[in-house]
């Protein structure tokens, strides 16, 4: 299985991780997108992260993580559901000019910030926003955990291209089953040896002896993943009655149909005059506000 997230916890201390890695997923959502190499590997990054993410906060719901710079690259977007769906788009600033090759994560995006929403099914909506103050991605999300979990975290996101991976440690609030003080401590400066091709190279339960043989460790049943777009006919129509009657039927006497896609999987979706008034009909001739 080379789509998969491995959850596991060293035993009488509190200190918990996971492991991502992607190839399937990844390589579908570069397909449908045209990105040069640079922002290729930087959206493989962003893919590993929001698994990492969706399983640490344990959401039942979608979690997306937005970044909004104001360099060479505009927007880069992660979306994860409870599915273990992915999906994912990158937006270039006008006129880009941008490396062919290798570019570090601030040359791409300059300045912004990182704005992390969970979506639950039920309950309400939450977004976490974090300053781009680190010279990479691991180290931002670093931060948002620190400020707004207030957990010690620790992340190593990695992208080729071909295959994305990414190794989270996590140390818990809760000290009462903790009996060993230094663990946090070794098993981060342990990470630290971590090599790319080990991460993007090495099967999960390899890579973690690799790491942590002398440790105790306790290992769960990975998670599939895979590439999901949650588009559908119905929410495309909600999105363009945001637009209202008027606008639509100034596109619809232009065109004589309305065609638009999804961003993010490219599918495509066309709507007639009478299908348009029909769910002008149904809303009252009025917009509905999408939350």
């Amino acid at each position: 299985m080379t789509d998969q997230i491995q959850r596991f916890l060293f035993e009488r201390t509190n200190v918990r991780g996971e492991i991502v890695t992607l190839e399937r997923a990844y390589g579908e959502v570069l397909e449908r997108h045209g990105y040069p190499p640079a922002v290729n590997r930087l959206l493989g990054e962003l893919l590993a992260a929001v698994a990492l993410l969706t399983d640490t906060v344990k959401l039942d719901g979608i979690l997306s993580i937005e970044v909004r710079g104001q360099g060479e690259l505009s927007l880069l977007m992660a979306e994860s559901n409870p599915g273990g769906e992915l999906r994912a788009i990158a937006r270039l600033a006008e006129d880009a000019s941008l490396p062919e090759g290798e570019a570090a994560f601030r040359e791409l995006v300059g300045d912004g910030h990182i704005v992390i929403t969970l979506d639950p099914r039920e309950g309400n909506r939450y977004q976490g926003i974090v300053a781009l103050d680190h010279d990479s991605l691991a180290g931002c999300l670093e931060a948002y955990f620190s400020q707004s979990e207030q957990l010690p975290t620790q992340l190593w996101l990695r992208a080729d291209g071909q295959r994305a991976a990414g190794l989270l440690l996590q140390r818990l609030p809760d000290e009462s089953q903790n009996q060993d003080e230094d663990a946090w401590e070794r098993t981060v400066q342990l990470a630290k040896t971590l090599k790319t091709d080990e991460l993007l190279g090495l099967e999960q339960r390899e890579l973690l002896h690799r790491l942590y043989h002398e440790e105790t460790v306790r290992v769960f049943e990975p998670k599939a993943l895979r590439f999901g777009c949650t588009c559908s006919r119905e929410r495309i129509a909600e999105a363009l009655l945001t637009l209202g009657g008027e606008e639509l039927r100034n596109v619809l006497a232009e065109q004589g149909e309305i065609e638009t896609q999804c961003h993010f999987c490219h599918t495509h979706y066309r709507f007639g005059e009478s299908e348009i008034e029909a769910l002008l009909h149904e809303q009252g001739g009025a917009a509905p506000t999408l939350h």
